[in-house]
């Protein structure tokens, strides 16, 4: 198939769940990069908006995605009510687009059939109100939490209301809250950047019970005062993948990497990078994953619109195409549909 505008689609046929995009509106809060590297300017010209006409369309861009899973990004929370349960406005907002979905006007697609939203977990017992707050929102496509714990104290790699405490996933009154998740049978996605990698692993044996999914393959610096030191960090961001996957209760996203941190050529590239040097520039993070993980713990993941900084959404499929051409046709269902379908409890028709 091939799509105005964009690449032939490969392997158009195949199922796919993405379960990791965002919905917001810019107008009301900016997309923003680190200032130090790219301009706002140029970050809001590619992100402006993505709302339901946004995905809906990517969604029609040629692969056949088949439900999408909606992270939680700060957008349309509550403008009243206590500070510890504004976030789930958001969920109230998301759960609106999947009764689109879900009534078929749009055709067999589920847009955001799972929502994870957001809740401050360091509200330790007094989490739990928010979280069957969430449930109670979700009307049953509630699945789980994403609280990030992105820090760096080189002050030019996150933008500051992105950078988190350090140290967050080990703290105590955090752990008690997070013990409230597999009561409720919630999950917890979690975005943290490469050298923090230790603290997963340390809360996920901790926690062995509770599902927990490593977003954007880590995150990987290339950027700041990691700038030119990405490959010479590899093997200690490897050592740690292959140590935080040994913990059963652990899943991994394979994407994120079209974001400014790991700084890819292909980052904001004029013109866009294709899915062929996509695959070969974010191929080494994506094996080691797999290969860490194996396929049954393993998704891959648009990440949209941040990763639209780097390319289309059909080519982002692409990517992942050409990057799963290896894998056995049973490898390929589950890195594409089964093991997002498994970790966000889906009910999603995968025939071909």
């Amino acid at each position: 198939m091939n799509v105005p505008g964009s690449e032939i689609i490969l392997d158009p046929g195949r199922p796919i769940i993405d379960p990791h995009h965002h919905l917001w509106d810019s107008r009301r809060r900016a997309l923003r990069v680190p200032v130090s590297q790219y301009s706002y300017e140029n970050v809001l010209r590619r992100t402006p908006r993505y709302l339901a006409d946004e995905l809906l369309d990517d969604l029609d861009s040629g692969h056949d995605v088949r439900a999408t899973v909606h992270l939680e990004c700060g957008s349309m929370y509550r403008k009243f009510g206590t500070s510890e349960m504004v976030p789930v406005g958001e969920t109230e907002f998301v759960n609106g687009v999947s009764a689109m979905g879900a009534s078929g006007t749009y055709g067999n697609r589920q847009p955001c059939a799972g929502i994870v939203g957001h809740a401050d977990l360091t509200l330790g017992s007094r989490a739990a109100a928010v979280l069957e707050a969430h449930v109670a929102a979700g009307a049953g496509r509630f699945r789980g939490i994403r609280q990030s714990a992105a820090y760096d104290a080189d002050p030019s790699i996150l933008e500051p209301s992105w950078q988190r405490r350090q140290g967050l996933y080990r703290d105590a009154q955090f752990r008690e809250g997070f013990g409230r998740l597999a009561p409720l049978n919630l999950t917890f996605d979690a975005w943290l950047l490469e050298p923090q990698l230790p603290d997963l692993i340390d809360l996920a044996r901790a926690f062995p019970n509770t599902l927990i999914c490593l977003d954007h393959a880590g995150t990987p610096l290339g950027i700041g005062a990691y700038a030119d030191r990405r490959m010479d960090r590899f093997p200690i961001w490897r050592a740690n993948i292959e140590a935080l996957a040994r913990c059963q209760n652990v899943y991994v996203k394979l994407g994120g990497l079209g974001m400014p941190y790991p700084a890819f050529p292909s980052f904001m590239a004029e013109p866009c990078a294709s899915s062929a040097q996509l695959a070969e520039e974010w191929r080494p993070y994506i094996e080691v994953c797999i290969e860490a993980f194996a396929p049954s713990r393993a998704m891959f993941e648009s990440n949209f619109p941040v990763d639209a900084l780097t390319c289309s959404y059909a080519t982002v499929w692409n990517a992942f195409k050409r990057l799963a051409e290896p894998y056995s046709e049973t490898e390929k269902h589950q890195l594409f549909f089964a093991t997002a379908a498994r970790f966000y409890r889906l009910q999603v028709e995968a025939t071909r």
